[in-house]
């Protein structure tokens, strides 16, 4: 008697993923990946400013004088002018080539690869790039409204889309990297957040922001050559902690915000007055150090008063292009989904400047589950938070760099799923290291970032064999994953205009000389 295996049930969204072959989960970054634990939620939110039209504008200057003092006092503003960047960590070895971004061999995403690789990567034959799909414009299983070619049926895709308006799409674009990294580990360097400070970034508010408290602020651990302990990560679990970012004391609510910020630049004066005779009997050194604690502190006081004098502004449930009738999460969305909640936060401090980069980390994508509906559903949300951080950057007027990776990624053995989750597409059997790639997505204000050269196959950095493996030497990145981060620095560094800088802000690089490090470039400066 043949007895047939029982199919196995899709999860529901937030169910842990309990595995047979791997031990029970003990650490956080385990509990995390297998979906036992949310991956803190990072609601950062936000600045005051985002509740105006133009958020970057929106707060009256400080009076003159102490406007002057805001730049030598180190009050960042605006995000330093650099391109403001958000990695999304999906924590457990997430599918990405493929079945979502495509990848192709040496020619670039379009040199398709195999049937028989594309059945590893979770396409059966009549879902393959190629394959005629009558319900699709394209008349194929390509899709490129966003530049970078993705799976017609992408989960990413689709949440992506259904975020981003026509508008915000036709102003995106990206590339995607194929690049090896170990399965189910938080040891993979893919952090690149203290490597975008070195670049330049900051915030007005924070450097860097992160929805774990690790050292990377994120899931995967940062490159230790990197790591600058001076500007760690700060981490916000709740909405409620949004509101305490910034504490302008008990006099705003005595005075008007206004009358409070002109008591705390009358005091700023004064003690200017009375330092400036101190300074005659002080040496230079010392002169310098009681300046900075005093001048600056009521310059930065009066500054922080002055946009932030009311703490619930810096809600991002109050902003109305991020909750509500015209926003981008209805309120019910909002109020039950945390994944949400943290992309909001993160989207809304980044986005405005209030901090230099931000880590969303999700968890729960360890997913091969011997089904496909599982992937299929938590796929569609990460591609939710991708589309809404790229839609409020749209909204903000602001350019947005968006980066995609996870620990290891999951293969199929050609199984399929016919359920309506699974939607006909490969079960997820196993860990596969060897199918694994990160991609990064690029908004421009003002239209599409521009290919270096107009070359399309620079949207993929390295490639895969035909049978849907990393080719380990097709780029530097391909099997390291310090040098996979260094190959983002480096696109960061290039968006910025700041290309020719890469080798004196990481003197001891590993993408070799200046030929193959532009090779390794995908767009124009913004």
């Amino acid at each position: 008697m043949i007895i047939k295996p029982t199919k196995k049930q899709t999860l529901e969204l937030n169910d842990p993923l309990q595995h047979s072959d791997h031990a029970k989960p003990k650490t956080r970054r385990e509990f995390i990946a297998q979906g036992f634990a949310a991956g803190g939620a990072s609601v950062f939110g936000a600045s005051a400013l985002s509740l105006f039209a133009n958020p970057n504008q929106a707060y009256a200057a400080l009076s003159s004088d102490l406007e002057a003092l805001k730049a030598s006092c180190g009050i960042a503003t605006e995000g330093a002018g650099k391109i403001p960047f958000i990695c999304i960590d999906l924590a457990g070895g997430a599918n990405i080539a493929g079945s979502n971004v495509l990848v192709g061999r040496n020619g670039g995403q379009k040199e398709f690869l195999t049937t028989a690789g594309y059945s590893k990567l979770g396409l059966p034959a009549d879902m393959i790039p190629t394959a005629p799909n009558m319900a699709s414009a394209s008349g194929d299983h390509i899709n490129e409204d966003l530049g970078i070619a993705f799976h017609s049926e992408s989960a990413f895709l689709r949440g992506i889309q259904e975020r981003c308006s026509a508008d915000t799409q036709a102003a995106i674009d990206g590339a995607v990297i194929p690049a090896r990294s170990e399965n189910d580990t938080g040891n993979n360097p893919h952090n690149p957040m203290y490597g975008i400070y070195r670049a330049g970034a900051d915030g007005s508010l924070l450097s860097l922001i992160g929805s774990r408290s690790s050292e990377s602020g994120g899931n995967s651990m940062a490159p230790m050559d990197l790591i600058d302990p001076s500007v760690r990560p700060t981490k916000i679990d709740r909405p409620s902690d949004v509101t305490g970012l910034v504490d302008v004391g008990d006099l705003v609510g005595l005075l008007s915000q206004d009358d409070a910020v002109a008591v705390m630049e009358s005091i700023q004066r004064i003690s200017d007055q009375k330092m400036n005779q101190v300074n005659a009997f002080q040496d230079v050194s010392a002169r310098d150090v009681v300046n900075d604690l005093v001048r600056c502190g009521y310059v930065k006081s009066a500054d922080i008063a002055d946009r932030f004098g009311n703490p619930n502004s810096l809600n991002p449930e109050a902003d109305v292009d991020i909750v509500g009738p015209s926003g981008i999460f209805s309120t019910d969305e909002f109020n039950s989904e945390g994944e949400f909640r943290k992309a909001a936060s993160v989207m809304k401090l980044v986005v405005n400047g209030y901090a230099g980069a931000g880590t969303i980390t999700m968890g729960g994508f360890d997913y091969h589950t011997g089904e496909r509906g599982t992937g299929e559903q938590r796929d569609l949300r990460a591609g939710r938070c991708m589309g809404a951080c790229l839609e409020y950057a749209k909204r903000m007027n602001q350019p947005l760099m968006l980066y995609v990776c996870s620990d290891g990624s999951v293969a199929s053995n050609g199984r399929i799923d016919d359920s309506m989750a699974g939607a006909g597409k490969g079960e997820w059997t196993g860990d596969n290291q060897s199918t694994a790639a990160s991609f990064f997505l690029v908004y421009n204000p003002g239209g599409r970032a521009g290919l270096v050269d107009n070359n399309e196959s620079r949207r993929q950095i390295g490639y895969m064999r035909s049978d849907a493996s990393v080719e380990t030497s097709s780029s530097p990145a391909a099997n390291n994953v310090n040098l996979l981060v260094q190959t983002v620095l480096l696109n960061y560094m290039a968006l910025n205009g700041e290309q020719a800088s890469f080798e004196d802000r990481f003197m001891n690089h590993g993408l070799g000389n200046a030929t193959l490090r532009d090779s390794l470039v995908a767009f124009n400066p913004l």
